[in-house]
């Protein structure tokens, strides 16, 4: 029930944000909620509660009945689901799915096409030049992703004169330099770039609105979907390419060759861009997949970090950092900024704090201890030998996830003791995201300056 003014405008904001989230613009949510205010304000005039015109107003909102159907069906808990979910198929979103499919094949079969153009320069995927595509992976499906959501967006052509820019910038830092094959900068543009020109989508998925907090949180909520569908289609690719082998082989053939030069490759750009399509034709099954994935992995890995620092503690022993193991603390610690960004994500911002925000509070801070340990190796090896691009680069990271996850657990902390709103954490990750970009690019445009290409 709304028994306040202060709890009408908390009701209201909810149902902007949701709204926020089904890809409209900031000044059409503004019209909406002016014109869904202007519907409380006619009930409560005509002697309704504020509740009840809220409810009502929702239901009334005409041509956003699919939202206020998802709305309700996001809040099953809430009094309205009864009165804004009649139970009808959700007709509007299908017909947009099968609008977007054949452009979402055209993309698909572009992306894979355009790892083959190489292959007409005499570059071989499978033999000597497989460098040329490690460094340029990233440039063959991004840039048909971002045309795709630039599309359905209906993106301005000042922005996508900006996007295409970037991608120059990026082709550019992936083959003008006059990199060796084994020079560590090759390796450090083929793991940053891929991150600088997923961001470069994110600005397209976004419409452009890139300053907008909730279309930041949008996009990293798409991120963690579009994840788990390229890996259930990797799988499934897997176990098709397995079955390929073994029946070609049972008739005296072998698929190897083209499995290498033409199903993995042409397959893996082509599930760029499916998955992401998939993301926005079955949202509703993976907003239940994803924050189910997240509590069960984040006390996992909570008490697995837990262990291993008391594991330190009882040994006594620090942290031998060589390439090898830098390389796993540090996706150890991305993939736990991962479970804290999608549980944000998926968080009801109005709920009270709970165990669930306890063990994620455990798991940042134990992050950020590894971290600070990581960081010490990192400098007691850098005092030893000298600066070195993947030292450099492995120091920037680790401060800046330090930062991150420093301020987040100061945060959490606030929220836990009920002394800050979770809205404030949102903003802190959103926000940062710029961080990321303008690091990755870094990376990518400025180390092998820096370090005359080595």
């Amino acid at each position: 029930m709304i028994d306040s003014d202060k709890e009408l405008d908390e009701q209201i904001a909810e149902w902007r944000a949701y709204v926020c989230h089904r890809e409209l613009h900031n000044t059409d949510v503004e019209e909406l909620e002016d014109h869904l205010r202007n519907r409380i304000s006619e009930l409560t005039d005509a002697g309704l509660r504020a509740d009840e015109a809220f409810l009502i107003a929702v239901k009334r909102m005409g041509s956003l009945d699919e939202l206020s159907r998802e709305f309700a069906r996001e809040h099953s808990e809430r009094l309205w689901k009864q009165l804004v979910l009649p139970g009808e198929p959700d007709v509007p979103a299908a017909a947009r799915s099968r609008r977007e499919l054949p452009v979402m094949v055209f993309c698909a079969a572009l992306a894979a096409i355009a790892i083959k153009m190489p292959a007409v320069f005499g570059l071989d995927i499978s033999g000597e030049d497989a460098i040329f595509y490690v460094r340029n992976a990233s440039l063959f499906a991004l840039p048909v992703l971002t045309g795709y959501f630039a599309w359905q967006r209906r993106v301005s052509m000042r922005v996508i004169g900006v996007l295409a820019l970037l991608f120059v910038f990026g082709a550019v830092a992936a083959n003008a330099y006059p990199l060796a094959d084994s020079s560590q900068s090759v390796v450090l543009t083929a793991i940053h770039l891929p991150i600088a020109l997923w961001l470069v989508v994110g600005v397209a998925y976004m419409g452009g609105d890139w300053r907008s907090a909730q279309r930041r949180m949008d996009f990293i909520r798409f991120t963690g979907e579009w994840l788990i569908y390229f890996i259930l289609i990797a799988l499934g690719g897997g176990v098709l390419t397995l079955f390929t082998v073994g029946t070609f082989n049972a008739i005296g053939l072998d698929a190897r060759n083209f499995i290498q030069s033409w199903l993995l490759p042409c397959g893996a750009m082509a599930t760029v861009i499916v998955s992401a399509w998939l993301v926005e034709a079955k949202q509703s099954v993976i907003e239940n997949m994803a924050p189910v994935l997240t509590r069960v992995f984040t006390p996992l890995f909570a008490a697995a970090l837990l262990a291993f620092l008391v594991a330190i503690g009882w040994t006594s022993k620090g942290i031998d950092v060589d390439r090898d193991v830098l390389i796993i603390f540090d996706l150890l610690l991305v993939i736990v900024l991962g479970l804290l960004l999608y549980a944000i994500s998926a968080r009801d911002p109005l709920a009270r704090p709970g165990l669930f925000d306890n063990v994620q509070l455990a798991l940042v801070v134990s992050a950020l201890i590894i971290d600070v340990l990581v960081l010490l190796a990192i400098a007691g090896r850098i005092g030893e030998w000298g600066f070195t691009p993947n030292k450099t680069a492995a120091l920037g990271e680790n401060v800046i996830l330090l930062a991150n996850l420093a301020w987040s657990a100061w945060l959490f902390g606030g929220f836990i003791r009920r002394r800050m709103p979770f809205a404030r954490l949102e903003r802190w990750q959103t926000r940062y995201l710029i961080v990321y970009a303008v690091w990755a690019w870094t990376v990518v445009l400025i180390f092998p300056l820096a370090f005359v290409f080595a």
